[in-house]
């Protein structure tokens, strides 16, 4: 420790708050909290070592540090947590699932409420049921909520009027309250009844329901009871598909980790109503946390939303700081939430159950990254390479005649796709179809203004043979990055010169490069996505080309007044025999919108 920061931390101050360690670079690379900051911080300036291996390696990366001071110790609690989401410390447990799982949001402050899916989760009031562990669960979960309730399908947020009924309201799944006076007492107890079925209140849902059932028989309303005896019929049949655990019938998630030879891996059983209603597993990269803190740090990150937060968490190690987790977790609950480590009984199972899936899910994680660690040894062999080649990107156009020509470019980081790095582009400076032409533009854009190597891709792949290879060859001799990364060209079979296999193609070679069978197949994947992507791009350009109205270029007319136009006088051609007056009197135009309507249509025909 140097004399500046000894005298600093001689100046800190013993009240609570936050402390952020800092490298030589001034990067932050661990955010803490403490009770007493100079106590805290003397555990790691004042002792000659330290028995565990993470402090240990971090004191010798700290060269500077700086301190925030706060009322009270939740508040350091709180605002470590931000700290950590906005610094994401190298020394830090800071968890990111690999993908953002659906769940189904239903927003109750609407007069009509409705299902949708989503993968982020707003703080917007709205209630959020989930995650599902595929977009396939939420398909079924929705199936099964249209055939027993009749929520309306329609997707806008407020309800808008329609002249006729949908085919749902023809099909008895939907009460379209859109064109019918559905009572809002009527359409609330819906909404009531599916939020019950989502949280996995099934048992107390079918009571309701059979009580119903057994007043409207009583009434001889024997239509309604009809009705309800056949939504228990559906709803029990849905019970008997999940697992009963426990018999207490208390929500209660459960987490168990393992951890092997630098991944972990977190298994999260969803418990309601004393039924499994599913796992989702979390994976991620070593870290030298102990066990505690990274339960902590899931804890913290998987439920700062405050959905679904259940009454209880059974977890297989005592998390870090869990007073402090528990008390945070209840506030935004609004009701008390427990973190216990079972020691007997059927909780213990429940432990076991969860390490057991977790144990068994890292192993065949690990499984599959060993795979595809010695596909690319293999790759980085036959294609010569110094290193594994752990990113690989790949370009690929798509146009029509040279119309509305674009390219796409994927990113492959250790065999699996990268889509936040996917990049797009428009073809802006060739004006007649020439793929040499586009893949040279877009090659120069991608490489001209990059200034940071780590962001280079260790192998370059272009869609095509070897005269997209020597136009990739050129644009990187000209930006001087010859010797920064590999390149090569992935050609198709030609079927009618007996070709058998797609063709690989390297610089300084003639011939195809001769790879096995499964390096092959992983190009191959790659260049099918590139495709993929260049495609869906050009096709949604193409559809915004086909819609695009003449009123699209007059200033001042944007989508609304587009679309009220179009609704009051049905065409261009009626809008544009229209007089000042009668455009003026559109909903939603003035004086000077008419005005530029009027004089942008003069003497252009019908369209």
């Amino acid at each position: 420790m140097t004399t500046e920061v000894f005298e600093k931390f001689l100046r800190v101050s013993t009240k609570p708050g936050v402390y952020l360690m800092k490298n030589n670079r001034g990067d932050v690379i661990y955010v803490g909290k403490a009770r007493n900051l100079k106590k805290r911080l003397s555990s790691y300036f004042n002792k000659p070592s330290h028995p565990d291996m993470k402090t240990g390696v971090l004191i010798k990366q700290i060269s500077d540090f700086d301190t925030i001071i706060t009322a009270t110790e939740k508040e350091a609690f709180i605002l470590e947590s931000n700290l950590i989401k906005r610094y994401r410390p190298r020394y830090n447990v800071v968890l990111k699932d690999d993908k953002r799982y659906p769940v189904l949001r239903l927003d109750s402050k609407l007069s009509y409420p409705n299902l949708t899916v989503v993968r982020k989760i707003q703080n917007d009031g709205a209630l959020y049921f989930g995650p599902y562990a595929s977009a396939h669960a939420v398909r079924q979960t929705i199936k099964f909520i249209d055939k027993t309730f009749k929520l309306r399908k329609c997707r806008s947020g407020d309800v808008k009027p329609r002249s006729r009924p949908c085919l749902h309201y023809q099909l008895g799944r939907c009460l379209a309250p859109c064109c019918v006076d559905v009572p809002k007492k009527d359409y609330d107890k819906i909404v009531k009844e599916v939020i019950l079925f989502l949280k996995g209140r099934t048992p107390e849902l079918i009571r309701n329901l059979k009580k119903e059932m057994q007043m409207a028989a009583k009434q001889e309303n024997f239509e309604r009871a009809a009705n309800l005896r056949d939504k228990i019929i559906h709803l029990k049949n849905t019970l008997e598909k999940q697992v009963s655990v426990t018999t207490d019938f208390i929500d209660r998630d459960v987490l168990g980790i393992a951890r092997s030879d630098g991944r972990i891996l977190i298994t999260h059983l969803l418990i309601r109503s004393g039924y499994l209603l599913g796992s989702r597993n979390f994976n991620f990269s070593e870290d030298m946390g102990t066990t505690g803190e990274i339960l902590e740090a899931f804890i913290r990150q998987h439920y700062e939303k405050g959905h679904m937060i259940p009454k209880e968490l059974l977890v297989s190690q005592q998390p870090v700081d869990s007073l402090f987790l528990e008390e945070w977790l209840s506030s935004i609950k609004q009701q008390s939430v427990k973190i216990i480590r079972p020691q007997k009984g059927e909780k213990v199972r429940l432990i076991e159950m969860a390490q057991m899936n977790a144990e068994v899910a890292l192993k065949e994680l690990l499984a599959a990254v060993s795979e595809i660690n010695e596909i690319l040894s293999k790759l980085a062999k036959s294609l010569k390479m110094k290193n594994v080649p752990e990113r690989i990107e790949c370009f690929d156009n798509s146009n029509i005649s040279g119309t509305e020509a674009v390219a796409g470019m994927v990113v492959f980081e250790m065999g699996r796709p990268k889509k936040s790095a996917y990049r797009k582009f428009k073809i802006k400076t060739v004006e007649k179809h020439n793929d040499y032409a586009y893949m040279k533009e877009v090659l120069k854009r991608r490489f001209a203004k990059e200034k940071k190597q780590e962001n280079f891709p260790d192998l370059l792949v272009v869609d095509g043979g070897r005269g997209q290879l020597n136009i990739a060859v050129t644009v990187l001799k000209e930006l001087n990055l010859s010797n920064t990364f590999h390149v090569i060209g992935i050609a198709k079979k030609d079927e009618k010169k007996g070709e058998k296999e797609d063709k690989i193609y390297v610089p300084g070679r003639s011939n195809p490069v001769p790879l096995f069978s499964d390096t092959l197949l992983l190009l191959q994947r790659i260049r099918d996505e590139a495709h993929r992507f260049a495609v869906t791009f050009h096709r949604n350009r193409r559809k915004k080309t086909a819609i695009h109205s003449v009123l699209d270029d007059i200033p001042g007319i944007g989508i609304n007044r587009k679309r009220t136009l179009l609704k009051q006088f049905k065409s261009i051609a009626n809008i544009r025999s229209a007089t000042l007056e009668e455009l003026r009197s559109v909903s939603g135009m003035n004086k000077k919108a008419a005005q530029a309507v009027h004089d942008a249509l003069a003497g252009i025909g019908n369209q």
